[in-house]
């Protein structure tokens, strides 16, 4: 069976330095904010284009809510969202009290920018973009309708590392955006992590004061804060995989190529990329009308697959039980759910393996 995602596979190409760090990390001592922490913030602001501050988090979730919070979302705010995110997004947004309003999303899956004025209210305070499966929003309008009304804007980047909008990485964009370096991510480590990212250096400093009891020096408290502080060990790990990320987004690339390329198949529809974007493959996403049957096929063929996700987040249980919403008010994400299907896309795979994906997903008669 070819995994959906294998993965051992991106630390078997490392394994060796993977392993001497860790044991460098342990022998050191010191595991909770130390050196690795502070050399992996520095360095991955720097991967980024230099331009900004990074303060590492516990995970992804964490580092939305604690962004919106140290960049100054309140109780009662409203954060526009689009209706086929993910629902940590909304649990970051809610979790600060503030209320989600969701829009319906582009043909390339993200926030479409004709959506937003429609749905701003008085109380609109910011827009969140997430950039989903390995690629960027189309950014400019989204910026104008921000400046014209006098909103922040924030991007949640857990899918979207290193992916170049018109030459600058998903997250340069906003008033901060948020990472996830969950194991899955293009980017992930070796267990939870997560971090902030903003070109605001009061917004990082008042994170790092979040993520640690509130404590902008040793027992020293001065905001209400919680303990979610990146490990020394995670830090390291993730410092390796940070120099070896463009050799891993070139192996999805290759996988990705090979698909767009050979995938010939009138009933499964590929994904597109508009001008200005480079994909990185977070997810190979396909559409077919018949999501289980060709779900089913492929399995009995030896290749797995995955739907990201079957039920958007406003329809899931806490989303109804706070707001009432029901199926059918936003058609266009539905459909999207009811369509995608993701095929097998990791930091290697063999030919071999491609070729079987390829062969089987053109077999498929709908």
């Amino acid at each position: 069976m070819i995994p959906i995602n294998d993965l051992s596979r991106g630390y078997n190409l490392y394994h060796e330095e993977y392993e001497a760090k860790a044991i460098e990390v342990l022998r050191s001592g010191w595991y909770i904010l130390g050196k690795e922490v502070t050399e992996f913030e520095k360095e991955y602001a720097e991967a980024l284009g230099g331009n900004c501050y990074c303060a590492s988090v516990d995970n992804g979730l964490d580092a939305i809510t604690l962004g919106l919070k140290a960049a100054g979302i309140e109780p009662g705010d409203e954060i526009i969202v689009q209706a086929n995110g993910y629902i940590a997004t909304m649990l970051g947004i809610m979790q600060c009290a503030a209320i989600p309003i969701f829009v319906e999303p582009d043909e390339y899956y993200q926030l479409d920018y004709k959506n937003i004025e429609p749905a701003i209210t008085p109380k609109t305070k910011a827009v969140l973009v997430t950039h989903l499966y390995g690629l960027a929003t189309r950014m400019e309008p989204i910026i104008e309708i921000c400046k014209k009304h006098n909103l922040m804007l924030f991007e949640d980047c857990a899918q979207s590392h290193f992916a170049p909008y018109k030459g600058t990485y998903t997250g340069l964009f906003g008033d901060a955006s948020f990472f996830s370096f969950y194991p899955t991510k293009n980017f992930g480590g070796y267990g939870d992590g997560g971090g902030v990212v903003s070109k605001n250096p009061d917004i990082i400093k008042k994170v790092k004061v979040l993520r640690n009891y509130g404590s902008d020096y040793r027992y020293h408290n001065i905001e209400l804060g919680c303990n979610a502080r990146l490990d020394e060990l995670q830090a390291g790990l993730l410092r390796i995989k940070l120099k070896h990320i463009k050799k891993l987004l070139a192996n999805r690339d290759h996988i990705a190529q090979r698909y767009l390329a050979e995938i010939k198949n009138p009933n499964v529809s590929l994904p597109e990329i508009p001008d200005g974007c480079v994909h990185t493959w977070y997810q190979f996403v396909v559409r077919v009308n018949n999501q289980e049957k060709f779900r089913s096929f492929l399995e009995q063929k030896g290749v797995s697959t995955d739907i990201s996700w079957k039920v958007p987040p406003y329809l899931q249980p806490i989303m109804i039980e706070k707001f009432g919403y029901k199926k059918g008010i936003f058609p266009i994400t539905e459909n999207i759910c009811d369509t995608i299907v993701s095929l097998p896309m990791m930091d290697f795979m063999e030919d071999s393996e491609i070729t079987k994906v390829i062969n089987e997903v053109n077999n498929y008669e709908g």
